[in-house]
């Protein structure tokens, strides 16, 4: 399969998760509170009850959170734009297939999930083992790059989980991902990338067309 057609199959996976995924976004949340996110602005507690200004705001808040811990994001509002920009960031890498083994996913570069939702308070992508197929592909390649839809950014981890819950068992594996693999277990020296990617990429879609 050459790289123009595993970019293509990808692609479907995604758009097939981000549909799958839907069933999140209409979850009630347990209160109307708000709650110090140590930024600029509080965050209220209902993702439904916020204007369109302060959703846009939940979305910058989670930006400016992962980009804090050395995460990439990039906001985008169709489908071109998605496959642009992941053309650009896999330019010249391999890029694991969504059905590659895991014995061969250590020969690829580059890893593309879906993420089930997105926590701004801390920048933290959620991927759900029910809905990912292999959620090796984000944790062995050294780059991962992760699809999530906007509406589907939460702004606590508690609203989060409600979410999660909502209308099914909640699934037996969660990971919970905030910016790039780093450790300092070593001499307490900070590195990056021993344990998981180098490179985190989130792709945020607003607006999907």
């Amino acid at each position: 399969m050459n790289t123009g057609d595993a970019r293509a199959e990808i692609l479907r996976s995604i758009r097939t998760h981000l549909e799958a995924s839907k069933r999140h976004d209409a979850v009630p949340s347990a209160s109307d509170s708000a709650v110090d996110s140590n930024h600029e602005a509080s965050l209220p507690l209902s993702r439904q009850s916020l204007s369109e200004t302060a959703v846009a705001e939940v979305i910058q808040v989670f930006k400016r959170n992962l980009e804090a811990v050395d995460g990439q994001c990039v906001v985008v509002h169709s489908d071109a734009e998605v496959e642009e920009t992941v053309k650009r960031i896999t330019e010249g890498r391999e890029v694991a297939t969504p059905n590659a083994s895991r014995s061969d996913l250590f020969k690829y570069e580059v890893g593309v999930t879906a993420a089930q939702a997105g926590i701004a308070e801390t920048g933290t992508l959620v991927l759900d083992s029910s809905v990912e197929r292999n959620r090796l592909v984000s944790l062995v390649p050294p780059v991962h790059i992760a699809i999530l839809d906007a509406s589907r950014i939460y702004p606590t981890l508690s609203e989060t989980l409600n979410a999660l819950h909502s209308g099914a068992e909640l699934s037996p594996a969660i990971t919970f991902i905030t910016g790039p693999s780093r450790t300092a277990d070593i001499e307490l020296t900070l590195a990056i990338g021993v344990h998981g990617p180098q490179e985190l990429h989130v792709i945020v879609v607003q607006n999907k067309s």
